[in-house]
């Protein structure tokens, strides 16, 4: 996926005939999706600043035009084992939602694969897996031009340990 198309996706423009827009990215061998309208900006790795006593999955923060924004490795937040990060690594600048609070947090992920429209319908139910995987913050799967794109709810998942994480900061 090319810049022009990202920047497309993330200007606005909303899937047509009942269809949202998901921006998807991969870690590993997997694909995953958010919701565009969530997608605040796609930013090149850089380095962040650690923040003492959080969990490995918390890289720490940046500072994004004056705000503050807490980042974390998705690789190590869905316990895959960490990967060097190289040019295709990019950190997801993501809108959180939190009860009547929202959030801006960073999620970093292997690359960012495309945009696609995916009709509501079009997403399946996660399957159960027992208490083994933690589902809950994974909307659903749709099957999108012959593969599986995981389709995550943000706010659930960046939203209870992480939250109260940097709360505990005093941010």
């Amino acid at each position: 996926m090319d810049a022009l198309q990202i920047d497309s996706a993330l200007s606005g423009e909303v899937g047509q005939g009942g269809e949202d827009q998901f921006l998807t990215f991969t870690l590993g061998d997997e694909e995953y999706g958010v919701d565009i309208l969530r997608v605040q900006e796609i930013k090149g790795w850089d380095s962040v600043t650690g923040i003492p006593n959080t969990p490995d999955y918390i890289l720490g923060v940046i500072n994004l035009r004056g705000t503050i924004v807490p980042v974390v490795d998705m690789r190590l937040r869905f316990g895959l084992p960490p990967m060097e990060y190289g040019p295709m690594t990019v950190v997801i600048v993501l809108r959180v939602e939190s009860g009547n609070r929202t959030r801006i947090m960073g999620i970093v992920v292997d690359a960012v694969s495309d945009v696609y429209n995916i009709p509501e319908a079009g997403i399946k139910p996660a399957p159960d897996f027992g208490g083994a995987v933690e589902s809950e913050f994974i909307t659903g799967l749709a099957g999108v031009e012959d593969k599986m794109v995981i389709v995550l709810d943000v706010d659930r998942l960046l939203n209870s340990r992480e939250l109260a994480v940097m709360d505990n900061l005093g941010e």
